[in-house]
């Protein structure tokens, strides 16, 4: 789990990657009938602006909502484990996204439409109702089982632990032999301040 804002921009950047492109895929090919290099490239063109979307809805709507549910009902910060806790804010993260993201695909279905989006906008209610659940079937067990762990591992590995921290929250995370740094930086911290008076 991100353990600061900064981390937390950095995880939803790689996480809305995984579970857009991956989506998009999906509800194409549900239009298609199949998964074929049309569909995938049908998807990657519509996936930049419902990256960006999603990354909005995510970062501003979702997360907050996602994370104050989460830690209210379900676990405790400090006193749950880190699988818990992990577990908990990504369900929790579904349920707002498949919500908000089945309405941006009914809205950006109706310029594929016949007569385009004015001639059909009647037709988002009944279309945002039929992608709820249909989304979400495919994205709860892939956020859990492989958006969230390839996420995960991408970023720990790109920013290893306390590499991407805000300074006055250092104190919340120890590291090996840092302990020992400190005190031998406070050991010759008292000399040089003995000579300077």
């Amino acid at each position: 789990m991100p353990i600061n804002k900064r981390e937390s921009l950095l995880f939803t950047f790689i996480m809305c990657f995984c579970m857009v492109f991956w989506m998009s895929i999906y509800n194409v090919a549900l239009q298609h009938g199949a998964v074929s290099g049309e569909v995938i490239a049908d998807a990657w063109l519509g996936f930049p602006v419902a990256y960006v979307f999603a990354m909005c809805c995510d970062w501003f709507v979702a997360s907050p909502l996602a994370k104050g549910f989460a830690f209210k009902y379900l676990v405790t910060p400090g006193k749950s484990s880190p699988r818990a806790m992990t577990l908990a804010v990504s369900s929790c993260m579904v349920v707002p996204m498949v919500v908000i993201m089945s309405l941006y695909g009914a809205c950006e279905g109706l310029f594929h439409m016949p007569g385009g989006p004015l001639a059909n906008v009647a037709m988002v209610p009944m279309m945002w109702l039929v992608n709820i659940p249909r989304n979400f079937i495919m994205a709860l067990p892939w956020n859990l089982l492989i958006a969230g762990p390839l996420a995960r591992f991408v970023f720990r590995r790109a920013f290893p632990m306390g590499t991407v921290f805000a300074e006055p929250h250092m104190e919340l995370v120890s590291f090996p032999g840092v302990a020992a740094a400190d005190e031998a930086r406070g050991e010759n911290a008292a000399p040089v301040a003995a000579a300077k008076a």
